[in-house]
């Protein structure tokens, strides 16, 4: 087997052993000198055949590293071991016909018509599946996985464009029998307009190129439900879906896998297309519907939405920059990098992994405040803008610098202006939709942050 290693990966070697800093979030691990055979060949990319298997584990627990899928190997399953379930809800007829067909290397597929206005015509190579009332796509997720009698199932939206090509490198990460769930990079579907040439960089389904072990609080916190194949006992053993959720019930079904013992993947090597909003407008309403499922899955999972998690120091250095102390709020992190060299007492190279570690943290640190100000707390923002001008001056940074830097790594297909207009009016409709979650919910949790 081989491996990739995260982009978090940092190593340094000395006599007595390795020192690892690595993984979502980053923690730092103490070797012995018999690891660096293991860690030369993971950073590599050789095959670690005979490495340790419990290292191995806890290195792919920590998302430390990822397997790297031989897409001409043999695997375990077939494309036969696979039932596909797609939820239609007035969606085209003809659309999911092509779809179908995409699918057709499957055991079977199953259409399940949510309550659409109109029912589902037949659909050539599909069962289709009739609800007369519409629960959401949860529910019908369900309806179709009552019918699934292969060992895996693949839930594939409606507007979603499948590629022949993605089966093997999927199907293989089932070969590890702790893999519950492996979901593949969804990307927006290209085209000419403002909002496709917007969403190319900023879908809100795309999680990025790299791969990674899911886990709410990581880098990849969750996988939609957009494209996502599953172990069909695992799924049915944990209730699948929860149908009283009307958004999010793919995060809260991706949640309750990892917290149950299983793993979930997300493989950014493959990659399927997902059409996006017709309108602004429409646009804007998907990411309220989205923001909205904040409130039930923090009633869930307390903590997981927070809009903001960070360390206690972090918060308080960038608070005293903020409110105009910036030598104190400097002196702030250097006294926290000073406790931070002390915690690594039994480390070698403790200043340097110190330095690094706390370095790192401040900027993400700023970065994840700066988001939170114009994504969840923007009604706050908004207020505090109103009697300060120190507040609107934090707040037009918060909303241009990161943007900014973001055009600049990225270079999407929009001017830079018009890329940051969207990506505040991108975050201000999530957050409005969390404060509509927090209210109808009678529960202000999702609204709070956590310090570590």
């Amino acid at each position: 087997m081989r491996y990739v290693v995260d982009s978090s990966w940092w190593r340094r070697s000395t006599s007595s052993g390795e020192t690892l800093v690595a993984g979502s979030p980053v923690r730092v691990m103490r070797l012995d000198v018999r690891a660096k055979s293991l860690l030369d060949s993971l950073e590599s990319g050789d095959d670690v055949t005979g490495g340790s298997p419990s290292l191995i584990e806890r290195l792919l627990d920590n998302g430390a590293i990822h397997p790297v899928i031989d897409r001409g190997g043999e695997s375990t399953f077939r494309e036969s071991d696979v039932s596909v379930v797609i939820p239609v809800h007035d969606e085209r007829h003809d659309e999911i016909v092509d779809l179908v067909r995409s699918l057709s290397a499957a055991s079977r597929v199953i259409v399940v018509d949510d309550g659409s206005t109109f029912p589902m015509a037949a659909v050539p190579g599909a069962e289709v599946l009739r609800r007369d009332v519409a629960g959401g796509p949860g529910a019908a997720r369900n309806a179709g996985l009552t019918k699934v009698d292969t060992e895996l199932v693949l839930f594939v939206d409606a507007d979603v464009i499948w590629d022949p090509d993605a089966w093997g490198s999927l199907l293989a990460h089932f070969d590890d029998e702790r893999v519950a769930a492996v979901a593949p990079r969804v990307s927006s579907d290209p085209g000419p307009s403002l909002l496709a040439r917007y969403e190319r960089s900023n879908s809100p389904l795309d999680l990025g190129p790299e791969p990674a072990r899911v886990r709410a609080g990581t880098r990849v916190s969750y996988v939609p439900a957009a494209a996502i194949m599953m172990r069909t006992n695992v799924v049915r053993s944990i209730g699948g879906f929860d149908e009283t959720l009307r958004y999010g019930e793919d995060v809260d079904l991706v949640w309750r896998l990892d917290s149950g013992g299983s793993r979930c993947r997300y493989e950014a090597s493959v990659t399927v297309f997902h059409r996006p909003r017709a309108s602004m407008i429409a646009a804007w309403k998907q990411r309220v519907s989205y923001g909205s499922a904040a409130a039930a899955l923090h009633a869930r999972h307390p903590g997981a939405v927070a809009p903001l998690r960070l360390n206690r120091w972090s918060a308080v250095s960038w608070a005293l920059a903020a409110a105009g102390h910036a030598v104190v709020g400097s002196g702030t992190a250097l006294a926290s990098t000073t406790m931070l060299v002390r915690t690594l007492n039994n480390v070698e190279s403790r200043v340097p992994i110190a330095m690094r570690l706390a370095g790192r943290g401040n900027l993400h640190a700023g970065r994840l405040i700066a988001s939170a100000l114009t994504r969840t707390w923007w009604p706050l923002t908004m207020v505090a803008c109103l009697f300060s001008r120190r507040a609107r001056r934090v707040a037009m940074v918060a909303a241009v610098v990161p943007n900014v830097a973001t055009w600049l790594s990225t270079r999407p297909d929009v001017d830079p202006m018009r890329y940051v207009m969207m990506r505040v009016a991108d975050d201000v409709a999530y957050g409005t939709g969390v404060w509509k979650g927090a209210i109808e919910e009678r529960d202000p949790g999702a609204l709070l942050p956590v310090l570590d």
